[in-house]
């Protein structure tokens, strides 16, 4: 899994006027927890958190507060409500000897019976909740949908990978092809055509020829 290295700067005074001041000049205020080690607050330049936060991807944050590096990853981001600013974020401290729960994006590969059919693909799980080993995380969970007819799906207790631990619930649906409106049409007119065709072949076996005279 690929890993983004942030610079930080500690931070011990946490009054709302010290906060405005950090967020004045560009930085966010965030948190590190976990692992049983001490609370670690710091700040953040928002330039250098945009690759982190504004991605479909997903991060091993390689942290460098104040020269020390530390392993984790991004637990939870606050936002302003009206404008697109980062006001806090949470993370929590990875051990690199101990298995690692973190959200991987789905990537679907393939095309679908369904689809080739006339129905419309739809993504409900764009990311699974997996455990592994740090070395085992790849980048993305590759879900092969070629044989997914329409009105069928995909969910994560059908699914499984190498050395990973799917922790998402197993009835939660990762991906559907449903029929659409213009499928839906078009396979009533066929039918409708199958009908009127039979009608007409049976009308014709049961229509005798007329009977002539001879001279």
């Amino acid at each position: 899994m690929k890993q983004l290295e942030i610079n930080a700067r500690k931070r011990d005074n946490f009054t709302k006027a010290a906060v405005k001041q950090l967020r004045r000049e560009g930085r966010v205020p965030c948190v590190l927890y976990g692992n049983n080690k001490e609370t670690l607050h710091f700040s953040v330049s928002e330039k250098e958190l945009r690759p982190l936060i504004y991605t479909p991807n997903s991060y091993i944050v390689n942290l460098n507060v104040d020269g020390e590096n530390k392993l984790c990853l991004l637990h939870q981001a606050q936002f302003h409500p009206l404008l697109e600013q980062i006001l806090h974020l949470d993370f929590l401290s990875i051990d690199p000897e101990k298995p690692v729960s973190v959200h991987i994006p789905v990537i679907l590969k393939g095309s679908s019976i369904g689809v080739r059919e006339g129905g419309k693909m739809y993504v409900l799980s764009r990311k699974l909740f997996v455990r592994a080993r740090l070395e085992d995380l790849p980048d993305s969970l590759d879900v092969d949908v070629t044989k997914l007819a329409l009105g069928s799906s995909i969910a994560a207790g059908d699914l499984s990978f190498d050395k990973l631990e799917i922790l998402t619930p197993k009835s939660t649906l990762v991906c559907m092809v449903k029929m659409t409106r213009a499928s839906i049409s078009d396979a009533a007119a066929l039918e409708e055509g199958e009908e009127l065709e039979e009608g007409a072949e049976e009308g014709a076996e049961g229509t005798a020829p007329e009977a002539t005279e001879e001279a």
